[in-house]
């Protein structure tokens, strides 16, 4: 049995402390799911098998299980079940392998996937302490990004920040910080044409009582002159600055899928199969390089080889770790990220990865090619990749 994708939205993607700042997790997660489910009136929402809701923090708003919340928010059947998973960057990129596995082994017919993630909106939590009333001031720790609350026990070379693990990809691979400019520009300049010729239209859905309708972070007049100007921010003479590394961000995204037999409930045809799947992991200061190997094992499984790639959607964690990755493939580099990437769009954590197989299925459906490839890379040492197959013509 194959599983398929039949619909996927998104909200626009908010800067930190931007348009969607006012929103609470819950209420993002709810509106996509409200959104995704009106693009199918004549499915029944009872017929959903269950919810696979990713979310890389769940320290604040969008804690207890924010796939159930967004569901019974939205106003969903209390008998329509759901869970929420936790990969990082990856969690609704898991979310839509985990829904599609439910599918194939005949455990539902029916999965509503995706993510959510305010990452302005992430809490400041306090540590317990170890004996009660403490002696001294206690340190309120950001739950926005990265490594908190470490274990000793960690090898230090394990948790250095995300964008120091990303320079010692760049001495690794002698990425120049020209390169890494160059290929934010790119991001930039191809997600402004994509909106401004209407590729993003019927993708994106505005959040009631928000006045956001574009991605906030496109910054279209960018030139390699202009982030050649900015500092670099995790060491004094490194390559990565705020303009060739992903922004904070906040959104949500939601993938129905479905059967091939479920077709006729949910009331329309399949965007794409679901061909192949793989996670992979490594090092965990490594972990910008690890989509490498799960694309490859995804392809594998798909029975595929990179030569019948027509596209492919690689979350743009850091420009660095994206070219590291592209650069490792055998592909034509124009292939990947056609309609602009993360440091350009924004990367709302757990929102991501369905974002990139929305994006994917209708970059394959405009331009006709069969096959395409989504991957992520996702802190400490991990990354994911799925395979679609096109079912429209090709």
């Amino acid at each position: 049995m194959s599983s398929y994708v039949y619909a996927a939205v998104r909200t626009p993607f908010g800067r930190f402390n931007g348009g969607l700042s006012g929103v609470r997790t819950d209420d993002l997660g709810a509106a996509v799911v409200s959104s995704v489910l009106a693009r199918v009136p004549g499915l029944d929402p009872a017929a959903i098998g269950d919810i696979v809701w990713g979310n890389a923090n769940g320290a604040g708003e969008d804690n207890r299980n924010v796939g159930r919340m967004a569901a019974l928010l939205a106003g969903l059947p209390v008998s329509v079940p759901a869970t929420t998973v936790n990969r990082l960057c990856g969690s609704s990129l898991d979310a839509v392998i985990m829904g599609s596995r439910a599918i194939e082994t005949g455990d539902a017919d029916i999965v509503l996937t995706g993510g959510v993630e305010s990452m302005t909106r992430a809490p400041w939590v306090l540590p317990k302490p170890d004996r009660a009333f403490p002696v001294g001031d206690v340190t309120a720790v950001s739950t926005a990004l990265g490594w908190r609350l470490v274990n000793p026990a960690m090898p230090k070379e394990w948790t250095v920040s995300l964008g120091e693990a990303n320079e010692q990809l760049q001495e690794r691979f002698g990425i120049s910080r020209e390169r890494q400019d160059e290929f934010a520009v790119r991001s930039h300049q191809l997600a402004h044409e994509a909106w401004e010729k209407g590729f993003y239209d019927d993708l994106v859905v505005p959040v009631d009582g928000t006045e956001l309708t574009r991605d906030e972070g496109i910054r279209p007049g960018s030139t390699p002159e202009s982030l050649a100007g900015l500092k670099p921010v995790f060491r004094k003479d490194g390559t990565i600055t705020a303009g060739n590394a992903s922004p904070l961000s906040d959104g949500a995204s939601a993938v129905l899928l479905g059967s091939a037999a479920a077709a006729d409930r949910i009331g329309t045809t399949p965007l794409a199969r679901i061909a192949g799947r793989a996670a992979y992991a490594l090092e965990p200061q490594s972990f910008g390089y690890a989509p490498v190997e799960a694309a490859n094992a995804a392809l594998a499984r798909a029975g595929i080889t990179w030569d019948q790639v027509g596209a492919v959607e690689l979350n743009e964690a850091f420009a660095v770790q994206s070219l590291a990755c592209v650069d490792a493939w055998p592909i034509d580099p124009e292939i990947v990220n056609q309609r602009g990437g993360a440091i350009a769009l924004g990367h709302p954590l757990g929102a991501s990865g369905g974002r990139l197989i929305g994006t994917l299925a209708k970059v394959l459906r405009e331009s006709g090619q069969r096959w395409g490839v989504a991957g992520i890379c996702i802190g400490v040492g991990q990354g994911l990749a799925v395979v679609l197959e096109n079912e429209g013509d090709h």
